[in-house]
């Protein structure tokens, strides 16, 4: 069963998560073309050791049947859906890029994740990463005490393909706190008033990945890059949220963040 956080837990688990955002934010003026996916991962590993003084999660990571991931960040480009290895890829413009960071402070984890566009993108790359963080805030704001997760995946679902995008089944959100992975799965598709129900002081991801295609996956052979198996864009957005008494807050908050859509009552 999914651990609930007391008062004490949450303002640690908030202070980790805003810390993660202010990684992005950091990282946003640097995303442009002819830079390297690797210079963003020193960029990151220098800001989160220096200046933020806390631990990355992801570096030397490594779940049964992977090897360890060996930086900060996942750059996820194009048609990569998630777990983007940095490298010698250099930016071009009309490329797409998920930017995901999760970071470890006081033994506690933030995680969360922003698309970023490196000069001016393609109309469906635009429709698409607009509509995962339509997605991703349809989710969100299905978060109250007594919802289903079948709720938040019903959202997301419908969502992404009356916009002619499908929904990936082989990736989804997760529970978080002391643990970087924890119950419950957060699919991102679903029938409503299925699945757990939700309960005060619950933490986990909601981040979809919406793809231009099929939502069908394959794993490259460095066994972490996941990618689109018809080759189509994929978009993801994250936010790490808590369910609170009346509904919901987003812990991965900073000051650059991009503002929610329109629709959002409570952000």
């Amino acid at each position: 069963m999914p651990i609930l956080k007391n008062p004490e837990d949450i303002q640690k688990m908030r202070a980790a998560c805003q810390d993660a955002a202010k990684a992005l934010d950091y990282i946003t003026p640097f995303v442009k073309a002819g830079v390297t996916t690797g210079e963003l991962d020193r960029l990151v590993i220098d800001y989160i050791d220096n200046v933020l003084k806390v631990k990355s999660a992801t570096i030397g990571y490594g779940p049964p049947g992977h090897p360890p991931f060996p930086a900060s960040i996942c750059t996820s480009i194009n048609n990569v859906i998630c777990h983007g290895i940095p490298g010698d890829r250099i930016l071009k413009d009309g490329d797409i890029m998920n930017i995901d960071i999760t970071i470890i402070k006081d033994g506690w984890f933030g995680d969360t994740s922003r698309m970023f566009y490196i000069g001016e993108p393609s109309v469906q790359a635009r429709k698409l990463s607009e509509t995962a963080y339509e997605c991703m805030w349809l989710g969100i704001e299905q978060v109250k005490p007594g919802a289903t997760l079948g709720d938040i995946g019903y959202a997301i679902q419908t969502h992404a393909q009356a916009q002619g995008f499908s929904v990936v089944r082989d990736y989804c959100g997760h529970g978080i706190g002391q643990v970087f992975h924890d119950e419950p799965m957060v699919l991102h598709y679903g029938k409503p008033n299925t699945g757990m129900k939700l309960e005060e002081g619950m933490t986990f991801t909601i981040e979809p990945m919406i793809n231009a295609g099929h939502y069908a996956t394959k794993i490259m052979p460095d066994k972490w890059t996941v990618v689109t198996k018809d080759r189509s864009l994929s978009a993801q957005w994250e936010h790490t949220i808590i369910v609170t008494a009346t509904g919901y807050e987003v812990l991965t908050v900073s000051e650059n963040m991009p503002k929610p859509p329109a629709f959002v009552k409570t952000a």
